[in-house]
């Protein structure tokens, strides 16, 4: 196990993006929070501290609550290829997909158990009784019973779901309940994602945000997005305008490093491109393929200066991802059965790992730089890959699954696609908006808007003190809830 360093964030940064009322609202919020955790650290606990949104969640949230003079800490646990392999497979079951069919009897038991056995006894070195512990997703669940037993105050998040059981789901949650009999709390997405044994009383409802400041979401001036994009390979700009460097989540600065061997399946995109983007990890849920085929048979009735472009990062820089490697192969190979003058409009490209920051520029330089932004998710948790887009003011099309349902009001603030599997639907909807200037503008407008409302960090942080409330009693002074 080891420990994410977190730089503190002042919360004024957040709240110069608020309405004056929101402001008020989430200075009353940290003053409660310091009030109830007098003396007291929350840890949070997950798998990964880079590749997914999960861990870019949690770097944002947790800076602004330490610039808000809260004790707040961040492991992440360490585990063997069979253990993530144990644990991708109760991530696609949870989903509702069956993964790679493999079983969850008493060996993959064994195995997780295991594992997360090492992981406690370093935890209860570390956290004192009467901290708060939230422990993040399937691969932290067996981790719950022991650090009660310990004294901590234990809520877990869930940031997968479905929105209906299947016998995959049923799998899933009979492995993962004997480890959360015993929490004092249950966080998830959307409330159709508990199942049906979760305490209504302790369960939350809390979805996920994104910070406006961060690396990958910051204002980008065209020349910036250019100079980053020119200067990684992936598209060929001319000439040598805009900045290399940008802010790092420390504050400190970075600059994009030239890539000659970056994994661009497909060669630089032109200048001129016009690109349809999906920027997700190499996950089956994701169906990289899936917008692959879709935009490949429909590219020829697509204008000719359009371009795909799916993103993901470098699977080997995935650590509680084994299976990202096959999904990239299995996308390479789609690209490489199609003629060579399709071939030259579709682009395949994983992102280095070794400096996050770096890729989250990238990321933000590439959704700047698309002109519509797809996310054809079979299913979804939460879907902050259409939150990012949103607040650019790019169009988005999206399936209509999971949290993205939340985030996107059809036809207003993005188009939503019934049936994810329904390859010329979705091809049809990239058309239309990729043929109409002004729905496309109205959308991407509509979008930021909607994020600015409703999926910023400022709600998301007001919902966690009031979940603390809940957990410890409530401030001097103040009445119970």
């Amino acid at each position: 196990m080891h420990e994410v360093q977190i730089e503190p964030m002042p919360l004024e940064r957040l709240a110069s993006v608020l309405s004056a009322e929101r402001q008020i609202v989430l200075a009353d919020s940290a003053v409660r929070a310091r009030a109830l955790l007098r003396g007291l650290t929350v840890w949070n606990v997950n798998s990964t501290a880079s590749g997914g949104g999960v861990a870019e969640m949690l770097q944002a949230l947790l800076a602004y609550t330490r610039g808000a003079g809260i004790s707040t800490r961040w492991l992440v646990l360490e585990g063997s290829r069979d253990f993530f392999t144990v644990t991708k497979r109760i991530h696609n079951l949870v989903h509702g997909s069956s993964g790679d069919g493999g079983p969850t009897g008493h060996a993959e038991r064994a195995v997780y158990e295991q594992v997360l056995a090492g992981q406690l006894e370093e935890l209860r070195a570390l956290i004192p009784p009467g901290d708060v512990v939230i422990l993040h997703d399937p691969q932290t669940a067996g981790l719950a019973t022991g650090l009660r037993d310990h004294g901590a105050h234990v809520v877990w998040r869930c940031h997968v779901g479905r929105d209906t059981s299947n016998e995959a789901t049923d799998r899933a949650w009979s492995f993962l309940h004997p480890y959360l009999a015993h929490v004092e709390a249950t966080i998830f997405s959307r409330r159709t994602y508990a199942p049906a044994w979760v305490d209504q009383d302790r369960l939350w409802v809390i979805p996920p945000s994104l910070d406006p400041f961060s690396t990958k979401n910051r204002a980008l001036p065209s020349s910036d997005v250019q100079a980053a994009l020119r200067a990684a390979g992936i598209v060929a700009f001319p000439g040598r305008g805009g900045h290399l460097d940008f802010v790092r989540r420390d504050g400190t600065r970075g600059a994009v490093r030239v890539h000659p061997d970056l994994a661009l399946t497909g060669g630089p995109l032109p200048e001129t491109a016009r690109a349809v983007l999906q920027v997700s990890r190499w996950d089956r849920l994701k169906d990289m393929a899936g917008v692959l085929t879709g935009i490949a048979d429909h590219l020829d009735h697509l204008p000719e200066d359009v371009h795909l472009l799916l993103v993901g990062p470098d699977a080997s820089g995935v650590s509680d991802d084994p299976e990202a490697a096959e999904v990239l192969a299995e996308c390479q190979a789609i690209w490489g059965s199609r003629p060579a003058h399709q071939r030259r409009r579709l682009h395949l490209c994983s992102l280095p790992m070794d400096d996050v920051d770096e890729n989250a520029h990238l990321v933000n330089a590439l959704q700047h730089f698309a002109s519509t932004v797809v996310q054809k998710s079979l299913v979804e948790g939460f879907g902050l890959t259409v939150t990012e887009p949103m607040w650019k003011a790019r169009p988005v099309v999206a399936s209509a699954v999971g949290g993205i349902q939340d985030q996107i009001v059809d036809g207003e603030s993005g188009l939503l696609l019934d049936d994810p599997y329904d390859l010329d639907s979705f091809a049809s909807m990239v058309r239309r908006v990729l043929s109409d200037a002004g729905l496309a503008t109205r959308l991407g407008d509509a979008g930021r808007e909607r994020v600015r409302e409703q999926f910023l960090g400022d709600r998301h942080l007001r919902q966690y003190v009031d979940l603390l409330e809940r957990l410890l009693g409530t401030a001097a002074g103040d009445p119970g809830v």
